[in-house]
């Protein structure tokens, strides 16, 4: 059989590590084995029932067919309105994209704004699949290494070297993310003010994930609307709303992009999932039972916040968002004589049946010295794997 020869950016793309994490627990569940599960950021309870209801609704009445490349209307006013009423931000319905998924709202944009060689800053450790998605479309993903003193978040300061006019391509965009995946932390409104200042007076454009934004703990997250009408903003119905498999996201962008935006969409996706969308409807109305999970898991935060420390991981700064703990396993590595943090979560899998994340997946910043552990579980299930890790590493 003929060799086949793959586009040479392939052989750039890195494996997604956590969902090799996850087949791995699957499989060994599937030998009988209880695995108490922290590898996926995925919240653990089901779709709202209103949302189910809508969707079943749209099956009979066979509401099945392509949408606008854009959305549906009534969903893209929803969107609008959504921000009106939680940030106070006004935001014409005629910004607004419907997308499949965040994952295609990146597809999209890096789309409409890079060319061969663009440039986008990304922060290390960050969200594994962004330098990837740069690298399909033949950009060039620079890596800013960020630690607990800049809150695991791109600031002015570390992007002055990337603005400085040796680098003749500048930057075309720089990503943050706040709440962040996977540090669970926030960017700070002054950081925030001084990075799209400083992106945007260079041409640039800041994008924004907000698809963490309504899981906070003791504060709120601010959507970079209110600091810049430039700034481009993706967000979604997976982790506050719980619509992990329903693959919608959105898009708030420039009236400008809207045009190159839809192109794009009608030829890549032709639109969003459709009883996606109809059901989807109905998720801004379920805000208060959202905010009821979100209060449990700040129980899980708060018990992981003390019983991973005792176990000899270390966390640089406390989470504020999202529902994940990225911990220094360095003295915990020392402990068990084991060289890294994947052999760590490998031996932690087999041995005590806890699955959790190695930092490689994250970035390459002391990432091998990191793990990350999501808590969107029962707090009786992440008691049984610290007293499982208690017993494994005692």
């Amino acid at each position: 059989m003929m060799a086949m020869q793959w586009a040479k950016k392939i052989a750039q793309i890195q494996p997604f590590y956590v969902m090799e994490m996850l087949a791995k627990a699957k499989a060994l569940e599937a030998q009988g084995r209880h695995i108490v599960r922290m590898e996926a950021g995925e919240p653990d309870f089901t779709t709202p029932a209103p949302v189910l209801a809508a969707a079943r609704l749209a099956l009979d009445e066979d509401r099945t067919r392509y949408t606008p490349s854009l959305g549906i209307p009534e969903l893209r006013a929803a969107i609008a309105q959504w921000y009106q009423t939680r940030y106070g931000v006004a935001v014409s319905p005629q910004r607004v994209v419907v997308t499949p998924g965040t994952s295609g709202a990146f597809q999209l944009i890096f789309g409409l704004l890079l060319d061969a060689g663009d440039r986008v800053a990304l922060s290390d450790p960050g969200y594994p699949c962004y330098p990837n998605m740069v690298r399909f479309v033949n950009g060039e993903p620079v890596a800013i290494p960020v630690s607990p003193q800049s809150h695991y978040q791109l600031s002015a300061e570390l992007l002055v070297e990337q603005l400085a006019p040796q680098h003749a391509r500048g930057l075309k965009a720089a990503i943050v993310t706040s709440p962040s995946n996977p540090t669970g932390t926030l960017i700070p409104d002054a950081q925030m003010q001084t990075l799209l200042s400083a992106v945007e007076g260079q041409g640039g454009y800041v994008i924004s994930d907000e698809l963490y934004h309504g899981i906070t703990y003791g504060c709120k997250a601010r959507t970079a609307l209110e600091f810049s009408e430039n700034a481009i903003v993706i967000n979604g119905f997976s982790k506050y709303f719980g619509m992990t498999g329903w693959r919608l996201g959105w898009m708030i962008v420039p009236p400008s992009a809207v045009r190159g935006i839809e192109m794009l969409s009608q030829n890549l996706f032709i639109s969003a999932p459709t009883i996606a969308q109809y059901a989807a409807l109905q998720a801004f109305d379920c805000a208060g039972a959202m905010d009821e999970q979100v209060a449990r898991y700040d129980l899980n935060r708060r018990y992981l916040l003390t019983a991973l420390p005792k176990l000899g991981f270390g966390i640089g700064v406390e989470p504020k968002g999202a529902f994940y703990i990225y911990a220094d396993a360095t003295q915990v590595l020392s402990k068990t004589g084991l060289a890294n943090g994947e052999a760590l979560c490998m031996a932690a899998l087999e041995q005590a049946g806890c699955a959790f994340t190695p930092g490689l997946d994250f970035g390459r910043y002391r990432s091998h010295e990191h793990v990350r552990f999501c808590y969107a579980a029962e707090l009786a299930q992440l008691k049984i794997a610290m007293e499982r890790l208690a017993a494994w590493l005692g």
